[in-house]
């Protein structure tokens, strides 16, 4: 379980009793970020007959400007940037995180979002962010989101405390979903990893066996990952679009 430590690269730097270390998982933060500026910077050139790579860009684009107007309408434009911001940087930092950078000795890919407190940090920001739009638009109006219309007032101490619940528990499942995906993909192929090699070192027939059944796993799980890591990024955005849909216009 050693690739999920989080570990100082230049040793631990403290101040007034915070650690302010700069750790493996915030090199792969800012790899990510220069991975996105490079696509950014290569798929914008405007040219008059697109290229290979700013089709990319623009499919990405396209892509989300179409979930914002099919989930939330014309009034989801504003929200575009973030969303984009918030898959792309999902979507990468997934990718990169299955990376065979092993095949360096001394070296491994980190997954940032097989961590709890960085998909917290981004559920609990996408969260935020709709309680901001809705108090913004509706004021105090927006508390009507608890109170689904054409349900009958005698049942409403009961519906409302269950629409709160499920209102408040959407940040909780929103980090927990990418989480919990990503890390068990990355134990997956680490138990996989050690049948093959326990395999080859018991050695006979048998081992032969395990370990290529083993290997045949790897290929199978490393592909589901791949698929994964573009669907818990849409996911995470389209969740992210529907609530902002529910802070726009309410029931």
């Amino acid at each position: 379980m050693e690739q999920f430590l989080v570990e100082p690269l230049f040793g631990h730097m403290k101040l007034g009793g915070f650690d302010l270390s700069f750790t493996n998982s915030a090199l792969f933060m800012f790899v990510t970020l220069g991975v996105l500026y490079v696509f950014m910077r290569g798929g914008m050139k405007r040219q008059l007959i697109p290229g290979r790579w700013q089709v990319a860009v623009e499919s990405v684009i396209s892509f989300i400007d179409d979930m914002m107007r099919v989930n939330i309408g014309p009034e989801g434009k504003k929200f575009a940037p973030y969303i984009f911001s918030l898959f792309m940087f999902i979507l990468l930092s997934n990718l990169i995180g299955v990376l065979p950078l092993a095949i360096v000795p001394g070296v491994h890919a980190f997954a940032v979002t097989s961590h709890i407190t960085v998909t917290a940090v981004l559920a609990f920001l996408s969260f935020g962010i709709v309680l901001a739009v809705g108090f913004w638009k509706h004021g105090l109006h927006f508390f009507s989101l608890f109170v689904p219309h054409g349900a009958p007032g005698w049942l409403m101490p009961v519906i409302i405390p269950v629409e709160f619940v499920s209102f408040m528990v959407r940040p909780f499942s929103l980090g927990l979903r990418l989480f919990v995906a990503m890390t068990a993909g990355h134990i997956l192929l680490e138990v996989f990893g050690s049948f093959v090699v326990q395999g080859l070192n018991a050695g006979g027939p048998l081992g032969i066996v395990v370990s290529a059944l083993s290997f045949v796993m790897i290929i199978g799980v490393s592909a589901l990952e791949l698929l994964v890591c573009a669907i818990q990024a849409y996911v995470f955005a389209l969740l992210t679009s529907l609530y902002l849909n529910d802070a726009v216009h309410l029931h």
